[in-house]
């Protein structure tokens, strides 16, 4: 056998593995809404642990981190900062909206948020949910994406682009179909594991086998290219655009639907903490990640990549003396990071967008619970279509978009501490405020260059807590209470 057949082999029956796994967990909770959506509110320490993970360690981890580091050097430590600041965010709000879920029933984020500021209609929860979806589905192309570049490099092109990856996207869409959160709670704590496991043994491998260690590297560039080890860095990312990456990311973290839902499935705030004590741990797999990009700086002098995102692929399969079955290995665990959150991203976004925008309208609003499932399962599907089309249409340009999507997501974080915190938080100051953040960060991102070469999304954050703030103390009626306190609990 081949070698390009035995890596096709391999991962083949990688994807076979996790499909019936994730098949295997519908004999679960998965027959109401709350049990497909939230998985019942029961979710343990171990399975949300490995959920938390795979929400925010997706394809970018195998190839956009090693890629950032490859092409800029030191300014791809904005990863590792960011996710540390991020769990002391997740730590101070995540408990009480998890407890206020359980109270109130609430499924999706802005569910939340529209229970805190009413509006005729729930037209904000509107706005939110289409926003979101929106945010979401470049976000999840991006993953199916980056599983097509995998199987078609690390199988030398016996499964082409457009293959690969409509059967990450297939497979996918299956489980989720079929299981809900329960699949992937399943699906993440294998692909979890096999990420860990694989990212520090390919960085290991590399810094040993070209190096003599990683010490030895670093040595190595510090001697031929020292300018990848202090900042700006080769990219030119100054401290302005690094620090203001780094809050955007971490505050962005908590506002992406995909992560906000999650803490409704606890099963309860003493496991979110404990999950947020440990999460740490989970960051390590990007050190050995970022150690194959930093490689490639050597490695790769010569013969410059098209595109950074390929240097993990470029060492490991092209200049790596490895054995095919390593290979293959190599490529099941990136792939496990981009399926793991394109399950997460599928799931969410079909909720959204049955829950939040199709019944929107109060004839919808009253589906019985079993229609509401059937359309929130048939959601998955058509938003797992929508995304592998534009994979295929242009997944490049995507990039840009998930970039401005960030700042917008980040843009709900003013409305949210203000329910949380501030009595005298208003429902017109949290409309306004997210709209013109939302556009002042599409006007940066896309538009004019943003001051100080600060991040888009944090001069819109910015400014839309001005708004907030400012409109909310010229607010005359007050509350005695937050708008999280002003909720009344269900009976």
């Amino acid at each position: 056998m081949s070698d390009s057949m035995m890596i096709t082999a391999m991962t083949i029956g990688y994807l076979v593995i996790v499909l019936l796994v994730g098949l295997r967990a519908r004999h679960g909770q998965t027959s109401s809404l709350e049990g497909y959506v939230a998985g019942g509110r029961h979710m343990g320490l171990l399975v949300l642990f490995f959920i938390l993970g795979a929400e925010v360690f997706s394809a970018f981890a195998f190839l956009g981190g090693p890629g950032w580091a490859y092409s800029k050097g030191a300014p791809a430590l904005y990863i590792i900062a960011y996710l540390a600041l991020a769990v002391i965010v997740w730590w101070l709000i995540a408990p009480l909206i998890s407890r206020l879920g359980r109270q109130h029933g609430f499924l999706t984020q802005a569910e939340f948020l529209s229970a805190c500021y009413p509006t005729p209609r729930n037209v904000l929860g509107l706005v939110i949910g289409v926003i979101s979806v929106l945010a979401m589905i470049p976000y999840l192309t991006i993953q199916i994406a980056g599983a097509g570049m995998l199987f078609e490099a690390a199988t030398s092109g016996t499964i082409p682009f457009w293959l690969g990856s409509l059967l990450a996207c297939g497979v996918v869409a299956a489980y989720v179909y079929a299981s809900g959160l329960q699949g992937i709670g399943w699906t993440n704590l294998l692909q979890g594991a096999m990420m860990v496991v694989i990212a520090w043994a390919l960085g290991l491998t590399t810094a040993e086998q070209f190096f003599g260690g990683v010490g030895d590297m670093f040595r190595q560039i510090q001697s031929e290219a020292p300018e990848y080890l202090t900042m700006p860095g080769v990219g030119g990312m100054g401290w302005g655009a690094f620090s203001t990456a780094i809050l955007v990311s971490a505050l962005g973290c908590v506002m992406w639907p995909h992560i906000f839902m999650k803490f409704y499935s606890a099963k309860s705030e003493r496991t979110l903490k404990r999950v947020f004590m440990l999460y740490p741990l989970y960051s390590y797999l990007l050190i050995p990640l970022l150690v194959i990009g930093f490689a490639g700086v050597i490695l790769l002098k010569d013969t410059p990549l098209d595109s950074p995102d390929k240097v993990l692929l470029t060492i490991v399969v092209e200049l790596a003396d490895l054995p095919a079955w390593v290979i293959g290995m190599a490529l099941s665990g990136a792939l496990a990071a981009a399926m793991s959150t394109a399950a997460n991203l599928a799931h969410t976004s079909a909720t959204i967008l049955v829950r939040d925008v199709v019944q929107f309208s109060p004839r919808m609003r009253a589906l019985p619970e079993q229609k509401a499932l059937s359309l929130t399962r048939y959601g998955v599907i058509a938003i797992s279509l929508m995304a592998y089309l534009l994979a295929l249409v242009n997944p490049g340009s995507l990039v840009s978009l998930l970039l401005g999507a960030y700042g917008i997501i980040v843009q709900l974080l003013p409305m949210l501490l203000g329910a949380l915190f501030w009595r005298r938080s208003s429902q017109t100051a949290a409309f306004v405020g997210l709209s013109v953040g939302a556009i002042i960060t599409l006007l940066l991102q896309f538009g004019i260059d943003a001051p100080f070469n600060w991040h888009p999304g944090f001069c819109g954050l910015v400014v839309n807590f001005a708004i907030f703030i400012t409109l909310s103390l010229k607010r005359k009626d007050a509350s005695s209470r937050s708008p999280v306190e002003s909720l009344t609990p269900q009976s």
